[in-house]
Formats: C-alpha cells, sequence, structure tokens
C-alpha cells in the first residue's frame, strides 16, 4: 500500500505503521461546495486529501465565515480529532472536487495507544500541520482585519 500513502505520511511512518494505518483508510469523494465540517461539531473523523482543496473558515459574527487557510492535495485535513475535547475548531468546504482517505479517529487514536511508536510518529506529523495551520491562520486574520489606511 506505499503507493496510496500521501508523501508526508509516508515521510513519517514506517512501512509497518503505514501500511497498518492504510488498511483503516477509507476512500471518500467530496463534490464542489461540499461542507465537511462545521466550527464546534465532533471531530470524529480525519481525512488525508489524494486530490482537490479545502477551504478553512472561522464564524464571524454578522459577516461570512472567514477563510483561514486552504489544504491541498497530500495534506491532512483535521486534527481536533486528536485533542478531548474532539470538537472542529474550525469549519471546512471543499473548494473543488475533493478524493481523499477518511480516517475514523476512534479506531486510529487506539492504534496509537496501542503502538506508541505510531502514535509519537502521528502526533508529530499532526503537530506540525497544526504549527503550519496556526501561522496561516494569524497571518489570514490580520490580513482580513488589521487596521490598513495610508496613514495620510
Amino acid at each position: 500500500m506505499d503507493s496510496l500513502a500521501p508523501p508526508r505520511l509516508a515521510a513519517a511512518l514506517s512501512v509497518d505503521q503505514r501500511d497498518r494505518l492504510m488498511r483503516c483508510a477509507r476512500p471518500v469523494d467530496f463534490p464542489e461546495g461540499t461542507r465537511l465540517f462545521e466550527e464546534g461539531g465532533p471531530a470524529q473523523r480525519f481525512w488525508v486529501l489524494r486530490t482537490g482543496t479545502v477551504t478553512l473558515d472561522v464564524r464571524v459574527p454578522g459577516r461570512r465565515p472567514a477563510v483561514i487557510d486552504t489544504v491541498n492535495a497530500g495534506e491532512l485535513l483535521g486534527w481536533s480529532w486528536l485533542f478531548a475535547p474532539y470538537r472542529w475548531h474550525f469549519g471546512a468546504e471543499a473548494m473543488t472536487r475533493v478524493r481523499a482517505y477518511e480516517f475514523d479517529a476512534v479506531t486510529v487514536r487506539m492504534m496509537m495507544d496501542a503502538d506508541p511508536g505510531l502514535g509519537s510518529a502521528l502526533g508529530h506529523l499532526v503537530g506540525q500541520m497544526l504549527a503550519g495551520r496556526l501561522v496561516s491562520a494569524r497571518t489570514r486574520l490580520l490580513d482580513l482585519y488589521a487596521p490598513h489606511g495610508s496613514g495620510l
């Protein structure tokens, strides 16, 4: 199953870990415009995108949700599944048709508990992704809400 594993997943895990994880993957297909999850909803799964683009957004009172990041093919979508209380911190929408591998969060957390090496590797992968997402979200929010003006 190595050829099916996305590059970042392939680099982060041993062949055995990757094979075990990919055995519990389910291929899914989302049409453009599909809401994959809503901010505050239960985080019961996550995805690795094979094709397509997903935007992450945050609710803004009195306005449309603000897009704070974009997830592309080969990237992991979702991190809230790993941290209690397992609620989404953002919303997500397919901007194009998306094909992905879907993983059940409870199953993967049990695998991580049973195999500390897998748990550490996935924890590091999610941590790296999360750090990147937070920097991107901060930058986008500053672009959206920072005072703009010429100062003249």
